[in-house]
């Protein structure tokens, strides 16, 4: 029998687990910096919590689970699909973590404080087409603010962007726009009821181009002047500020568009007061086809990579609403922990020290030495110098290849003279330098 998992999963073996762990540890303590809490959800969800909330194409992408049982024994298979689906699946793998959690807070909300901070670093799942950088398992690293409408939310997920990134070393663009702007566009276009419609569409503008996006629009019932009438939208430019003024024009009125231009005007001021390092662009295309943002939306891409997002998110104003808990506004982002992998992968900036699996290796001479070295390598891991002592007194020479083979950067040999004379002598792998140190002075040398 062939050994596989299936498409669009993967193992890791141990140096890709040390570099995985190095970016959720990283996102981790930007979020305990900006005092978020940890939660977590189960990997299964009821699918009325999941159905509705991704639009057609986030439905489509929903792994479904069976029913456990005998749970085809009343179904009527000549049934149209979409009544069959529901009587044989009543659970699914979830799509994202913010559902979930709006299911979270409503379900939870007499055992949390508003406004509730919460941060989650869990997988997710899609029946998607596998491809670079996109995969059908995959963990996101989310953090979301819940019960407060302020703008001083945004800058704080800029700002933990501009954070996590500056600590990864890698550059951004953070492109913001905001659903309220997209809606007073589709009013200005006179297709009001078409605004799921455009926004689908213009999402894919830079991977499939503006012509097949004009031509999505066109299978989506938009009309030819309505298609053309978005023209000017698409070619605003100049700074944000200028953008903003002009939008604030077509818009005259537009009560929804102008709302979205002076939530725009107010963020960008306040981006502009903490002055991040990353680069920060107002893209009036950006439109995150996720059905339930209502306001800023937020995108990052990586420089020099061929990858797409990274990171995302935006303000929902009644996602708990759809559960039972109306009018409670919340906002977030979401990290795409694979994704940032591959840009450090393809950066090579992932630090070398990431694939030592230890700091020492305590060379095995036998059973003459064997209580001196334990005494030693405890001392070390007592002081979290990870260490390994050979478990076999092999040859020298299959020992140290060992120690090579696993990128260990210092080894040990404990003889009879050292242990006569309560010395280590440590050989410093990169150099091939080797000094004989007292015992106790061993820890600090390591360390």
């Amino acid at each position: 029998m062939k050994c596989s998992i299936p498409k669009g999963t993967r193992d890791f073996l141990p140096i890709e687990m040390a570099r995985r762990n190095y970016i959720f540890d990283t996102i981790r303590q930007v979020f305990k910096a900006f005092a978020f809490e940890p939660i977590e959800t189960p990997s299964l969800e009821n699918l009325s919590t999941l159905m509705g909330k991704y639009g057609e194409e986030g439905d489509k992408l929903l792994f479904k689970v069976l029913n456990s049982g005998d749970f085809m024994k009343d179904v009527d298979f000549n049934q149209d699909y979409h009544k069959v689906a529901p009587q044989i699946c009543e659970r699914g793998l979830r799509y994202d973590l913010t559902v979930p959690f709006a299911r979270f807070v409503v379900q939870h909300r007499d055992q949390i404080t508003f406004p509730f901070r919460r941060y989650q670093l869990q997988p997710v799942w899609r029946a998607d087409r596998p491809q670079k950088g996109r995969y059908r398992e995959f963990y996101q690293c989310d953090a979301d603010m819940i019960g407060s409408p302020s703008l001083l939310n945004e800058l704080e997920l800029v700002q933990m962007i501009d954070l996590v990134f500056r600590r990864l070393g890698i550059e951004v663009t953070v492109k913001i726009n905001n659903r309220k702007i997209l809606a007073g566009i589709a009013d200005l276009i006179g297709a009001p009821d078409k605004l799921v419609d455009i926004t689908v569409a213009i999402d894919k503008l830079d991977k499939i181009g503006l012509d097949n996006v004009r031509a999505e629009l066109r299978e989506r019932g938009l009309e030819e002047q309505q298609i053309a009438a978005l023209d000017p939208i698409f070619n605003l430019s100049g700074t944000a500020t200028e953008k903003l003024a002009q939008l604030q024009s077509l818009f005259a009125n537009n009560a929804t568009g102008l709302k979205g231009v002076e939530e725009m005007q107010t963020l960008f001021s306040l981006i502009e007061a903490v002055k991040p390092q990353c680069h920060i662009e107002l893209d009036l295309t950006l439109a995150r086809g996720l059905n339930y943002y209502t306001g800023a939306i937020f995108e990052v891409k990586a420089h020099n990579v061929s990858i797409g997002s990274i990171c995302g998110g935006g303000r929902y104003d009644n996602l708990t609403g759809i559960f039972g808990m109306p009018d409670v506004s919340g906002v977030g982002i979401s990290f795409g922990a694979d994704r940032i992998y591959d840009v450090l992968t393809e950066l090579d900036a992932f630090p070398v020290e990431l694939g030592q699996s230890a700091r020492a290796l305590i060379i095995n001479f036998g059973d003459q030495e064997q209580a001196y070295c334990l005494q030693l390598a405890n001392e070390l891991r007592r002081a979290s110098v990870s260490t390994l002592y050979y478990p076999e007194a092999a040859k020298m020479k299959k020992q140290m290849e060992f120690a090579s083979k696993k990128g260990v950067p210092y080894v040990l040999f404990v003889g009879e003279t050292e242990v006569a004379n309560h010395t280590v002598t440590v050989k410093e792998m990169a150099s091939g330098q080797q000094n004989t140190v007292p015992f106790d002075q061993v820890v600090d040398l390591l360390k």
